[in-house]
């Protein structure tokens, strides 16, 4: 996750370059035209079959009644599908030479996060964590493959580096192996520890050398798993309402409903892309902060897929909770995606006081609907929409300004 001098290398893609077996040297930060590569949207999309899984889980958890354990569980998966996200992304935006080699050891994780999904079921209901520990393990193994093929094709401070992401994440693995042999009671514990531990493996592997990550391609990566997220949400909310409709002929009271869940939506989309963000990455420092908070991004993202459905279930009569506490589940991430987003990136191109308070303020507000009874989620949809039209208003204000500074100024 870092910046670096490392002189952009040909392509690997080049027609010239196509050996099945090639050296897995840097990229270059300054490569013109880097994209998304086919493979790397193949493993968004199998990435989000995890989040899907683990938002169902969420959905059960909170209509039952039991939204502690529930947030609890999913915090704990999130981060094993996001932290292993994240660290290919990375590794691939460095490293990616796309020959045969690297697409298999790809598939593998893609093969990892699918063994993950099959196990969150038995993570929320039973508290049973081995297949999401083995899937987990599969990811990471495979990374660990990735970084000693990195350290073979490198020399002096770039071999260091590769090698201590390597034995670090090893280590990692080891302890998360008290998810499955200690107490129950213990596991929140060990979970906060080892992913505290994950997450200093970067930093520390990197101190002396860092990665040559591109900016506009990682910010289109994380861009596009946004999108994928945002749009997995729409799926379930929209499977939800659809269900409702055809079970209890319950139109007009999940209206509200559909309504308000796509004002926040399409909001959370047009928030998120207002700005581009890949200026903003210059240094390892800034990389790992943005970087980092996105699990709440993303998080919140789909939570709030899973908080519509849990509002859907309220309604027609399936879930066992109150009005306030469904309203909640679509409130609460909303308003957390809302701050999220303006402290990872939205404050840093804001100008004056009120730019900067729009989406603090609709945050705040978007929690105050949480009280409107039946209208909580539709009123919670037009204030987000309101933000983006506030948001807009001032911007288009502040540029005529500008524009009006600029032709009264004397010509030189």
């Amino acid at each position: 996750m870092t910046s670096s001098s490392t002189p952009a290398p040909d392509s690997p893609r080049t027609p010239g370059s196509r050996r099945p077996l090639r050296r897995l040297a840097a990229r270059g930060r300054g490569e013109a035209h880097r994209a998304a590569t086919p493979l790397e949207l193949f493993f968004d999309l199998c990435f989000v079959v995890a989040i899907a899984q683990a938002g169902m889980q969420l959905v059960h958890a909170v209509a039952e009644g039991h939204a502690g354990e529930g947030i609890l569980n999913y915090a704990m998966v999130f981060f094993a599908i996001w932290w292993a996200w994240m660290n290919f992304t990375w590794f691939a935006s460095a490293y990616d030479n796309d020959d045969v080699l690297y697409r298999v050891v790809t598939l593998v994780q893609i093969a990892g996060v699918l063994v993950l999904a099959a196990g969150v079921s038995r993570a929320f209901e039973d508290h049973e964590f081995l297949a999401v520990l083995l899937g987990y393990v599969i990811m990471r193994l495979a990374l660990v493959t990735q970084w000693l093929r990195a350290a073979r094709s490198s020399e002096g401070p770039e071999r260091t580096m590769a090698l201590r992401y390597a034995v670090g994440v090893l280590l990692c693995q080891i302890g998360w192996l008290g998810l499955v042999v200690l107490p129950e009671e213990a596991r929140p514990w060990v979970f906060l520890v080892m992913a505290i531990l994950e997450m200093c493996v970067p930093p520390y592997a990197e101190k002396d050398h860092p990665t040559s990550w591109h900016p506009r391609h990682i910010a289109e990566r994380y861009g596009l798993f946004t999108i994928i997220v945002l749009g997995e949400t729409i799926a379930a909310a929209t499977v939800a309402v659809k269900t409702g409709i055809d079970e209890n002929d319950a139109l007009g009271d999940l209206l509200p409903i559909a309504a308000g869940g796509l004002l926040i939506i399409f909001a959370a989309w047009w928030i998120y892309f207002v700005v581009p963000i890949h200026g903003h990455l210059r240094s390892n420092r800034q990389a790992f902060l943005w970087g980092y908070g996105h699990y709440l991004v993303f998080a919140s993202a789909a939570a709030i897929g899973a908080g519509l459905e849990v509002a859907v279930e309220q309604v027609v009569g399936k879930a066992h909770i109150s009005t306030l506490a469904a309203s909640a589940a679509v409130t609460l991430p909303t308003a957390l995606y809302l701050l999220t987003v303006w402290a990872l990136h939205s404050r840093y191109f804001k100008v004056g006081i009120a730019q900067q308070l729009v989406l603090p303020t609709t945050a705040l507000l978007v929690i105050c609907c949480t009280f409107l009874g039946d209208w909580a989620v539709l009123a919670a949809g037009l204030v987000s929409a309101g933000a983006v039209a506030t948001g807009e208003t001032l911007t288009a204000r502040r540029s005529a300004r500008e524009r009006g500074t600029a032709a009264r100024a004397p010509v030189a």
